[in-house]
């Protein structure tokens, strides 16, 4: 299936409440065919306007250390969320509206050609990985799951807020993904 395919049926989508609320779905950027996927948590306000994810500043940031740490770009990525639409307030998706989402990111994880998947914070991990250990300790290793190598780490926003020692964390990660990628290829 294509990704425009998948984006089209997803267009119109009312599984959950948050359609009432958003601006358009934000399905994801990039081709299926990419080597490297990263899947976030949700749209944010940037995102809802923009009608794609990770445009905001934590995607200027999230992009700016995988260039600097692996040398590859958005063009190079598949880029998606959990949930397809913002939350109000930018809050943490809901357990309902991450399971009303998980048949759209179940069809694009079957669709893509990633060899290399980066989990972008807790609710992307957690429901990738089915974990629920912190974070902090699963973070700077690799998963198989879904059929991909997949590299848990902290969302950009986190790294924003976190300063310094968590955006040196983002970067080992991404570090990480990057020579796994290199690996598989």
């Amino acid at each position: 299936m294509s990704a425009l395919t998948l984006e089209l049926r997803a267009a119109d989508c009312r599984r959950c409440d948050l359609c009432a609320t958003r601006q358009r779905v934000v399905f994801a950027s990039g081709a299926l065919t990419a080597p490297l996927a990263l899947v976030g948590e949700a749209p944010g306000a940037t995102e809802d306007a923009g009608g794609e994810p990770f445009i905001g500043r934590s995607g200027r940031l999230l992009f700016a250390l995988l260039a600097d740490t692996t040398g590859l770009s958005r063009d190079d990525c598949y880029v998606t969320n959990v949930v397809k639409c913002r939350p109000p307030s930018n809050r943490t998706p809901r357990r309902k509206e991450i399971d009303s989402c998980a048949a759209w990111l179940d069809e694009q994880l079957a669709a893509m050609d990633a060899q290399v998947l980066v989990a972008l914070g807790n609710v992307a991990v957690r429901r990738l990985l089915d974990v629920r250990a912190p974070l902090g300790q699963v973070r700077g290793s690799s998963y198989r799951a879904h059929g991909l190598t997949i590299v848990p780490t902290f969302h950009p926003a986190a790294a924003l807020r976190g300063g310094p020692s968590v955006t040196a964390m983002l970067r080992s990660d991404l570090s990480l993904a990057g020579s796994l990628l290199a690996t598989a290829r």
